[in-house]
């Protein structure tokens, strides 16, 4: 089959290119190794997910937050402050949400939840404009791009070819590899175990990043749990890939005593209130984010490091960057891959991530680093971020989000 766009990877991002993309008189393939049953019932992850305001609002856009609401009601949890700490000390430097001008940073939600969002609002679609195909249940073998068309080859043997073939699958894209585009990554030599918990005490919708000495931890909080009423938060623990797995496979009381004691108590009781799930921790940026014929867009295009809770905001960046660039093009009867199309997408999203990207890693390097003068430029950073107002009205901005005009 031959499409005018041609989307590898039906992950959210995926899934909210081809939804934006219906209706603007472009044909769209979307192909997925999983199967649509898959899809229509993606699973619990563990991953919660820190919406910026910028996303949250354009998950409002493409129908997704009704959808979810309507899924489970309170689903979505305010992200009111967030504050981050060092070490044992009880000090923190506090990110207020009215720096940002909002009554909250943001929202949390869980990425299964959107995940089978996203592939409601993309069979309405489908319903509506008729233009959508999928093609799941199938890996692509192999791809070959020329100055005419990309062409591809799934694993049943099948041949499609598009005007644009974008990559949507995953930071490790096989996609992106297949046309040429190398990345650099960084491989933090970590892997984060995440999960939800209840604890005693209140959160009061308080995120945190806690650098401890040998471990970091992150509490996302949640809505209270609706079975105990009790408070409820998305936990994510890093530590050394041998150290996480037994913690992995502890049984639920020694697990819920354990992190505990990571949290110093400072929490209460913890209760493990979900499976455990595990990912390492890489970060990859492409030498290139586009070729003739090919883009990339979410974790294909940016993989982050967690700490700054930007991946999927980047993500939805990205399609919010590109997907008006086709729809104009589709629109005055150009092409979709032109070069100077594909060249203004890549530099505004490359200018909107390369340098939170590198913060990040800069921040996540030193923060995990345990000699005696990282722990004093760590606490010292901490301390004189806390004194400076502007600073800290930077980072509230940069959580609350503000995305560029492409």
């Amino acid at each position: 089959m031959h499409f005018d766009i041609l989307i590898s990877g039906a992950g959210p991002v995926g899934l909210a290119l081809a939804r934006t993309l219906a209706g603007s008189g472009l044909t769209i393939g979307l192909i997925e190794q999983h199967s649509e049953a898959a899809l229509a019932e993606a699973a619990f992850d563990g991953r919660e997910i820190a919406l910026t305001q910028d996303s949250a609002a354009h998950l409002r856009e493409l129908g997704l937050w009704t959808r979810i609401e309507a899924m489970v009601p309170g689903a979505f949890s305010p992200l009111r402050d967030a504050q981050v700490q060092n070490g044992p000390s009880p000090f923190a430097m506090v990110i207020p949400h009215d720096l940002a001008g909002r009554s909250e940073l943001g929202w949390l939600v869980s990425n299964h939840l959107i995940r089978r969002a996203a592939f409601q609002a993309l069979q309405a679609a489908q319903a509506e404009h008729g233009d959508i195909t999928l093609l799941t249940g199938c890996a692509v073998a192999d791809v070959q791009v020329d100055a005419e068309r990309a062409r591809v080859t799934l694993a049943d043997g099948s041949e499609h070819s598009a005007r644009l073939l974008v990559a949507a699958d995953s930071r490790f894209s096989t996609t992106r590899r297949a046309v040429g585009i190398g990345a650099s990554q960084h491989d933090f030599g970590r892997t984060m175990l995440v999960c939800q918990m209840t604890h005693e005490r209140a959160h009061d919708h308080v995120a945190w990043e806690w650098f401890g000495y040998g471990q970091t931890l992150a509490l996302l909080p949640m809505n209270d749990c609706p079975e105990t009423g009790m408070p409820r938060s998305s936990v994510v623990l890093t530590l050394p890939h041998q150290r996480i797995m037994p913690l992995a496979r502890m049984a639920a009381a020694a697990f819920g005593a354990d992190m505990a004691q990571r949290f110093d108590h400072r929490l209460g009781a913890m209760t493990l209130a979900s499976t455990r799930h595990t990912y390492p921790l890489v970060g990859v940026y492409p030498s290139r984010m586009v070729a003739p014929r090919f883009a990339c867009v979410g974790d294909a295009a940016v993989g982050m490091h967690p700490v700054t809770a930007h991946g999927f905001n980047f993500g939805l960046l990205s399609v919010r960057t590109l997907a008006p660039l086709l729809r104009a093009a589709a629109a005055q009867g150009q092409d979709v891959a032109a070069e100077a199309l594909l060249a203004r997408y890549e530099r505004t999203h490359r200018r909107a991530t390369r340098p939170l990207y590198e913060i990040t890693r800069a921040i996540a390097t030193l923060y995990t680093a345990e000699s005696a003068p990282a722990r004093l430029a760590r606490d010292a950073a901490l301390r004189v971020g806390e004194a400076l107002t502007p600073f800290k009205r930077l980072v509230a901005a940069s959580l609350a989000g503000h995305a560029p005009s492409p």
